[in-house]
């Protein structure tokens, strides 16, 4: 069963959240923050396999709050859930860390989706944002300086374990990072991203 901890304000959404994960069968509601002080207590105690992050918190904003969360729990998964569905926001928060990102008008087949994938580690887009991000794929392609080393070492061969140890992080932080790369360059195999890598000069 996975464990879900949500972080939002919208204490009726909250309730509806709740009901919908833990009937869901494969996940169940464990912990809820309203504000980030809160989330960041709960936190100190136990962490959760996917926390649920709104963006518009009364005492944080969550593009940074996850940038922060990410980098005090490396293996933390976040799943952002909210009503912003701006191109730069998503992207913030993908490079922020966020594994998936759903928007609350989403159908409540592709709220459990999310939580499935993003707990096994995997990239998750709701279908809106989904096809926006796919508008913009012609656009330059942005990397964070973490995802350009990591681009680095994988041109250079090394393996997750490998790459892992040499920047002090999880294997499955670095399985994560190496999908967000193969998603955000539009390529299926490591093959394919280390050609592109080098044709587009981007290490």
């Amino acid at each position: 069963m996975i464990r879900v901890h949500i972080v939002d304000d919208h204490k009726m959404l909250v309730e509806g959240l709740r009901m919908l994960i833990n009937e869901s069968g494969t996940a169940k509601v464990t912990a809820v923050s309203h504000d980030a002080a809160q989330c960041y207590r709960i936190l100190a105690g136990e962490t959760p396999d996917v926390l649920l992050l709104d963006i518009n918190l009364p005492d944080a904003n969550g593009v940074d709050l996850c940038a922060e969360l990410k980098s005090k729990y490396p293996d933390l998964k976040i799943l952002a859930l909210t009503s912003y569905g701006e191109y730069t926001v998503v992207r913030r928060m993908i490079e922020n860390g966020a594994l998936g990102y759903v928007l609350k008008n989403a159908m409540s087949e592709e709220v459990i989706a999310g939580i499935e994938a993003v707990a096994s580690g995997e990239l998750f887009l709701c279908h809106e944002v989904d096809l926006l991000m796919k508008k913009q794929e012609n656009t330059a392609i942005w990397l964070t300086l973490r995802e350009r080393e990591l681009l680095k070492l994988i041109v250079e061969g090394y393996t997750n374990p490998e790459i892992a140890e040499k920047i002090f992080l999880s294997p499955e932080t670095i399985k994560g990072y190496r999908k967000n790369l193969l998603f955000k360059l539009g390529v299926k195999n490591t093959a394919t991203l280390v050609k592109l890598a080098i044709e587009e000069k981007l290490v």
